[in-house]
């Protein structure tokens, strides 16, 4: 597997060998081995699967108490993957990256514990999958608002008019967000 950093600590694409013939191709989306050979050492304890139509915006989530690292992937379609680091007192607190993750590029994104994550579709369907290092605990989600200005992050909208849940058109600005509601830096 080949790594690529980015300019968020721990935040990196994963681009898996792939071994296409005449009838299709074949990859190991995961391998615990190979993943902490590039430095990925979580314990995975959860996988996820959503589908979504084009335009359709999911996040910014993350959890508080109990973050969870997650490794994603498009099985289905392209979507615009985004991390913003939450993690209070962090030197790049409240700066983002993106990456068009694809079916057929294969590319994933890790995101360490300590970051929110959304993502936009921007096929006409997208399925999602994604690991995640600790259960997912309702009570615990936080979110930021996807438009905060503040953060800036350059959705590849075009014409679209984001779909969002209830629940992702509450969320406020990273700035709102009291320091209880932001995990603490442990790395």
């Amino acid at each position: 597997m080949d790594k690529i950093d980015t300019a968020l600590h721990g935040v990196c694409l994963i681009k898996p060998r792939v071994f296409p013939d005449r009838r299709g191709f074949f990859l190991e989306s995961y391998n615990q081995r190979e993943m902490a050979d590039i430095g990925i050492t979580d314990r995975f304890v959860q996988d996820n699967h959503s589908r979504s139509s084009r335009g359709v915006l999911r996040g910014l989530h993350y959890q508080l108490t109990r973050p969870q690292s997650k490794l994603v992937r498009a099985t289905r379609g392209t979507i615009f993957d985004v991390a913003v680091d939450v993690r209070r007192g962090s030197a790049t607190f409240g700066r983002w990256t993106g990456a068009e993750l694809s079916a057929d590029s294969h590319t994933m994104m890790y995101i360490p514990k300590g970051y929110a994550h959304g993502f936009l579709v921007l096929s006409d369907i997208a399925e999602v999958q994604y690991k995640c290092s600790d259960f997912y605990i309702p009570e615990d989600e936080r979110g930021v608002a996807w438009n905060d200005p503040e953060l800036g992050i350059e959705w590849p909208l075009g014409d679209l008019e984001p779909v969002l849940s209830d629940r992702d058109l509450g969320w406020r600005p990273l700035s709102e967000t009291g320091e209880a509601d932001l995990p603490v830096v442990t790395s």
